[in-house]
């Protein structure tokens, strides 16, 4: 498989599972509108109050996110190497120079953030510098450059959005059956009787899908910005060796958030939970899965 048709494969899939989020909305809004009156107007409040809450996260999340990681901000004289390093694949992306930030870690791990290519920052961890070969942290910077180019922390913001949508309409449908709420179609009886139970069945399973789906969107983004760094460098394998480190480290970073960790190139958590079961609930694919599909390139 080629670089590229990764590239357009992975974006197919993710904006299949934002057509997904979508679906969920408009079936739980009709479903809520149906078993209860005014419940178009649940749905407006749903949206505004997601979109208000996901905005200060967009805003101010990367500041959150280095200061939770510990990063230190560097200049060109502070590390040549590595800045020249994001300096070059810059100038080969045609992307303008992101803030440099260095984290105090042995473990091999590196994240970028930021809503556009003109705020965005990239960190890499002093354990990553230290133990990954030229070639190999060029394609961790690579990768993090591409998440940048791609756009992730927007697309990423969006999908947040969509959660939040979908966990208040659940969440509210379920308390105001609690407390209760006025029913439509009471005269009628059945197609109201109908609609009401397959709101509380979708008020508990739908929230467990959004998130699902998210976590698939953001394994999705995972593969897209592989695929982009290889194309980035011509050399996927450097970044396949890269990972190849990252999955035998052992223990997790000092600094690991589960708010922060979907930024990350691998699960600061650990490549163990990215295996087995927990595949379905990781922020990151199986480091194994994206070594073969790099070197299949």
């Amino acid at each position: 498989m080629t670089t590229y048709n990764q590239i357009s494969s992975n974006k197919r899939k993710s904006l299949f599972l934002i057509a997904i989020f979508v679906i969920i909305i408009v079936g739980l809004a009709y479903v809520f509108s149906r078993a209860y009156e005014a419940g178009t107007g649940y749905v407006v409040l749903a949206i505004i109050f997601s979109l208000f809450m996901t905005l200060i996260g967009y805003f101010s999340g990367d500041k959150i996110a280095l200061w939770t990681a510990g990063a230190v901000p560097i200049k060109k004289e502070d590390n040549p190497y590595v800045y020249r390093l994001v300096e070059n694949l810059c100038i080969t992306a045609g992307l303008p120079l992101p803030k440099i930030y260095i984290i105090p870690e042995p473990m091999i791990n590196a994240f970028a953030t930021g809503r556009n290519p003109e705020r965005a920052s990239i960190a890499i961890t002093q354990g990553a510098i230290e133990k990954l070969e030229n070639e190999e942290l060029e394609g961790v910077i690579a990768h993090e450059l591409s998440h940048v180019g791609n756009y992730d922390v927007r697309f990423m913001t969006l999908v947040a959005v969509l959660v939040g949508i979908i966990s208040l309409l659940a969440n509210w449908f379920i308390r105001i059956n609690f407390f209760g709420g006025r029913r439509s179609d009471s005269r009628g009886g059945n197609i109201g009787q109908i609609f009401f139970l397959v709101g509380i069945i979708l008020s508990v399973l739908a929230p467990i899908a959004a998130v699902l789906i998210q976590l698939s969107v953001s394994r999705k983004r995972e593969f897209l910005a592989d695929a982009s760094g290889a194309q980035l460098t011509r050399y996927p394998e450097g970044l396949a060796r890269a990972l190849e480190k990252i999955g035998q480290q052992e223990g997790k970073m000092r600094g690991a958030s589960t708010a922060t960790a979907h930024l990350f190139i691998a699960n600061p958590f650990g490549a163990h939970t990215s295996k087995g079961l927990s595949h379905w609930f990781s922020t990151h694919p199986p480091v194994e899965e994206r070594i073969k599909i790099l070197r299949s390139m």
